[in-house]
């Protein structure tokens, strides 16, 4: 799977993936209304509103962009049929030939995490038979219990040929807290990365491992640190404009092939119509301005890059 992600970055000319990470307050009214008709204001009204506003997004901006990433809390919340509006997003994705990857950040030992793996990523066995859960083409993996819980999960990537990202630094501001700390004089997060650039060695694609790494956009000075440490993994780096960064800042996230990196945008895309900057096209055209959103994005990272 990360060579099909890396040939879609070539095709596309764009290393992004928009993240599909709906918030009621980000759907419009009409959206919201006619499910609420059909269902009441239920969990049933709230998800089948989520999916309807995702399918839209998707419709957009399907033919501009590689992947998606779907975030499970947005999802959780609403129970069993928020769960429901996950699957049908990922199955839709796929459908318009997206990779999916699942942000689930899931993080257990032993057969917890084997258990979690195969939801995701892999296949459950029923009697004779074997059915894919959810099926995403990747997972975002937590590293904290360490080898025990990484493991299983690449066991299922190399079983399927799908992968990981795994959190190195984050973007967000209280990180620091436990990642930044100082170990035998490199802070934790080098630690992890060399874990990353290890555990990768042993899954490679054509040029890439399907073991990457996350980390964010806010941390640049990290990230040129991170992507020597890594040169083989694939980095997700979320951050990408709600949270403040721009283009100017990933440039040190790339290898010198122009790969290595796919940038995360959720709600500066999702949510773009709420945004001055694209106001004109208003809520019925919600998705109009999400594509908006992707091509000025793309343009910003090209321009950063020296490509356009």
């Amino acid at each position: 799977m990360i060579n099909k992600l890396v040939e879609k970055i070539q095709k596309t000319n764009a290393p992004i993936v928009v993240g599909l990470d709906p918030m009621m307050k980000f759907i419009p009214d009409h959206i919201k209304e006619k499910a609420f008709a059909e269902y009441g204001e239920t969990l049933k009204g709230a998800s089948e509103a989520i999916w309807e506003y995702n399918k839209g997004i998707v419709d957009a901006v399907y033919d501009l962009i590689p992947a998606v990433k779907p975030q499970v809390a947005m999802y959780e919340q609403f129970g069993i049929e928020g769960m429901i509006a996950f699957k049908k997003t990922v199955d839709y994705c796929k459908e318009k030939g997206l990779i999916v990857i699942g942000d689930v950040k899931r993080g257990d030992i032993g057969s917890t995490s084997e258990a979690y793996a195969v939801a995701h990523l892999g296949k459950v066995k029923v009697g004779n038979n074997s059915f894919y859960g959810f099926d995403e083409d990747f997972a975002t993996v937590n590293p904290y219990l360490g080898s025990d819980g990484i493991k299983p999960f690449i066991n299922v990537c190399k079983e399927e040929k799908k992968g990981i990202f795994i959190l190195v630094k984050t973007s967000n501001p209280s990180s620091g807290e436990f990642q930044d700390r100082l170990i035998d004089g490199k802070p934790l997060y080098e630690w992890v990365g060399e874990k990353v650039a290890e555990w990768g060695a042993d899954c490679m694609g054509d040029s890439y491992s399907y073991v990457g790494a996350v980390v964010g956009a806010t941390y640049p000075e990290m990230g040129k640190v991170l992507r020597k440490v890594m040169p083989k993994s694939y980095i997700l780096v979320p951050g990408y404009g709600a949270q403040g960064g721009t283009g100017k800042d990933l440039v040190h996230f790339f290898n010198e092939d122009g790969l290595g990196a796919i940038i995360n945008s959720s709600r500066g895309i999702i949510a773009a119509y709420q945004q001055e900057k694209y106001a004109r096209f208003g809520a019925a055209n919600y998705a109009d301005a999400s594509r908006a959103a992707v091509l000025d994005m793309i343009d910003d990272i090209a321009g950063a890059l020296g490509r356009k």
